[in-house]
C-alpha cells in the first residue's frame, strides 16, 4: 500500500485533500499530515514513505527546503506540489527538482484524483504489484491507444491523401473509433517555449495539464475524441452532437482561460488553441485537419494566449517569390565576401518584408522563415563554406523555430544561427587562410615580369576575386595591386643599381609594357625617376 504525507501549514487544506479522497481505493494510506517543513521531514524520517503532497510554501522549511532535504534522505519519494497563484517562481523552481505533478489551489477532486490515479500505476508497476488481469488491461490499452493514434499519423497527416475516402464504417472499424453521425473537428493545442532547450519536466507536466483539461471538458460533450501528442502540439479529433456546437466552442474558451492560469508556473511556456473548421462529413476531417494548422500556425502573426478559428488559405506565392528572391539577392553577395554586417542586414531586410506585406498568414510566414534557412544553408554551400552536415542543421532549425511564439522569435533565433555560423566560418578560415595568402605573394614574387592579374592569383589560391582582393587586404594591410607594384618597384630598384640595363628594359624585365606608367608608378614609390634613382645609389 502506497504511504501518503499531506503537508500544508492550513489544517483544513490538508483535511480537505484528506476527505476529497477515498484512499483506500487506490491502494492508499495517509500516514500523517504535518502543518510546517520540520514537522514534514520528521514524518519522513520516521515513516516509510511513498508519496507527499505538500505546499510550496509553508514554516519551517518551505516546499522547496523540504524536497530538496528529503531527496538527501530517499531520492525514490515522489512528490505533488500545492501552489497558490501567487507562488509561481516557487513552483518553477519545484519543477527543477522533478516533483511529479503540481496542483493549484483552490484544490478540486477530479485534478487531485487523476493525479493520485497515475501515481498508484506508477508506483505499482515500480513496485511489479500489478496482477496479471491488470498487466492485460495495461497492454490492451497501450495497444488501443497506438491504434487510435494511427488514424493521425496514417490518415489525417499523410499529404498524399485526400480523405474523401473516410466513412464512418472504416474508420471505426480500422481504428477503433465510436464515430456516429454528427459533427467532426480537428483542434489544436500549441505549446510554444521559445527556442532554447526549455525544460522538460514543464513541457510534459503542461502536457499532462493540457490532456486533463480536454478530458474534463469535453469527453461528455463528445460521441468519441481522442488526442495525439507530437513535441509540442497536442492533435484532437472530435465528434459530437450537431447542437453542441456551441457549447464545445464555449468549452475551447473556459480550456484556453484554465490552462492561462496553469502555464503561468511553468515559466516562458506560451499556449494558443487552433480549431479547425466544423465538417458534417467524416471524409472532410483532412479540410479541418488543415484548416487547423493554419489557425495554429496565425499565433506567429497575431499572438499567442488566445482561441484562434477561421483561418483561410491566401495565395501569397508572388509576394513571397519577391521576398525569397530578395534574400537570395542580398545574402548571397555579401556572403560571397564574408560581409556579416551585410548578411545580417539581408535577414533584417527579410524580416521587415515579412511583417509589412498583410497577405503573408502564419503558414506562410513559418513557411518563408524555413526557406530563408535553407537558402543561407544553400549560399554557404555555393561559396564552399564548410558549416558541417546542412540537412542536420536545417533540421535542428525547423526543430527549434517550431517552438517559437512569433515570426519576430524565428527571425532572432535566425539571426543568431546565422551569426554563430559565421563566426565559426572566419574562426576556420582565419586559421586556413594565412597560408593561401603567403602562397599567393610567393606566386606574384615568382610571376611578377609577367602581365599577372587579380583573377589569376586569386585562382592560383582558390577563391573568388572578390573575397581574395578583400583577404588580402586585410591579411597584408595592402590591396592586390598595391602589393604588385610595391615587389616589382623594390625588383626594378635592384636591377637599376645592380645592373646595365636600360631603364625601357628594366621596364619590361618586371612586367610593365608601358614606359610612362612604369616611370610614373617608380617616381610616385621612390620620390624620383628611375635614371636619378641610378645615379644616387649605383
Amino acid at each position: 500500500m502506497l504511504k501518503v504525507i499531506i503537508a500544508d501549514d492550513e489544517e483544513k487544506v490538508c483535511n480537505l485533500i484528506y476527505k476529497l479522497i477515498d484512499w483506500q481505493a487506490l491502494d492508499m494510506e495517509v500516514a500523517g499530515m504535518a502543518h510546517n517543513g520540520i514537522e514534514a521531514l520528521a514524518l519522513v524520517k520516521r515513516l516509510n514513505v511513498d508519496l507527499i503532497i505538500t505546499d510550496i510554501r509553508m514554516p519551517g522549511y518551505d516546499g522547496l527546503q523540504l524536497i530538496s532535504r528529503i531527496k538527501q534522505i530517499n531520492n525514490d519519494i515522489d512528490f505533488i506540489i500545492i501552489s497558490g497563484y501567487s507562488n509561481f517562481e516557487y513552483a518553477q523552481n519545484a519543477i527543477k527538482f522533478g516533483v511529479s505533478d503540481y496542483l493549484l489551489k483552490p484544490i478540486k477532486k477530479n485534478e487531485l484524483l487523476g493525479t493520485l490515479t497515475k501515481m498508484s500505476l506508477k508506483y505499482r508497476k515500480r513496485m511489479e504489484l500489478l496482477s496479471d488481469q491488470e498487466h492485460l488491461r495495461n497492454r490492451i490499452q497501450s495497444d488501443l491507444g497506438k491504434l487510435r493514434s494511427g488514424f493521425f499519423t496514417e490518415v489525417l497527416m499523410q499529404r498524399n491523401l485526400s480523405g474523401e475516402e473516410l466513412t464512418l464504417e472504416k474508420v471505426n472499424e480500422n481504428f477503433h473509433y465510436h464515430f456516429q453521425e454528427g459533427c467532426f473537428q480537428i483542434v489544436i493545442l500549441k505549446m510554444d517555449c521559445g527556442y532554447g532547450e526549455g525544460n522538460h519536466s514543464s513541457l510534459r507536466l503542461m502536457e499532462d495539464k493540457i490532456i486533463q483539461a480536454f478530458r474534463n471538458s469535453l469527453e461528455q460533450q463528445c460521441f468519441d475524441y481522442e488526442c495525439y501528442v507530437d513535441d509540442t502540439i497536442t492533435y484532437y479529433v472530435l465528434n459530437y452532437r450537431e447542437d453542441n456546437r456551441k457549447i464545445i466552442r464555449k468549452h475551447f474558451k473556459w480550456i484556453m482561460d484554465d490552462l492561462m492560469i496553469q502555464k503561468s508556473v511553468f515559466g516562458k511556456i506560451e499556449l494558443t488553441v487552433g480549431a479547425g473548421s466544423v465538417e458534417e462529413e467524416i471524409s472532410r476531417l483532412k479540410a479541418s485537419f488543415l484548416r487547423a494548422q493554419y489557425a495554429m500556425a496565425e499565433r506567429l502573426v497575431t499572438g499567442t494566449g488566445r482561441l484562434i478559428e477561421g483561418v483561410m488559405a491566401v495565395d501569397a506565392r508572388e509576394v513571397s517569390d519577391r521576398i525569397l528572391s530578395d534574400l537570395n539577392k542580398s545574402m548571397g553577395a555579401a556572403l560571397e565576401i564574408l560581409d556579416n554586417e551585410g548578411i545580417l542586414a539581408s535577414v533584417q531586410s527579410f524580416e521587415a518584408d515579412l511583417k509589412k506585406e498583410v497577405k503573408i498568414r502564419g503558414y506562410e510566414a513559418y513557411r518563408l522563415c524555413l526557406e530563408a534557412c535553407n537558402i543561407y544553408l544553400t549560399l554557404l554551400r555555393v561559396n564552399q563554406y564548410d558549416i558541417g552536415n546542412p540537412e542536420e542543421l536545417a533540421d535542428n532549425f525547423s526543430f527549434h523555430a517550431g517552438r517559437c511564439s512569433s515570426i519576430a522569435e524565428i527571425m532572432e533565433y535566425f539571426a543568431l544561427l546565422v551569426e554563430k555560423s559565421l563566426d565559426k566560418i572566419k574562426e576556420d578560415k582565419k586559421q586556413k587562410d594565412t597560408k593561401p595568402i603567403r602562397m599567393a605573394k610567393q606566386y606574384i614574387q615568382e610571376h611578377y615580369n609577367c602581365p599577372i592579374t587579380l583573377e589569376e592569383v586569386s585562382g592560383f589560391a582558390g577563391f573568388s576575386p572578390s573575397y581574395f582582393s578583400t583577404l588580402f587586404k586585410k591579411e597584408s594591410g595592402t590591396n592586390f595591386q598595391e602589393y604588385l607594384s610595391e615587389v616589382r618597384m623594390n625588383k626594378a630598384k635592384d636591377l637599376l643599381k645592380e645592373t646595365n640595363l636600360t631603364v625601357a628594359g628594366i621596364c619590361e624585365q618586371v612586367g610593365y609594357s608601358d614606359l610612362k606608367h612604369f616611370t610614373k608608378n617608380f617616381k610616385r614609390v621612390a620620390g624620383i625617376k628611375p635614371n636619378e634613382y641610378r645615379k644616387l645609389y649605383s
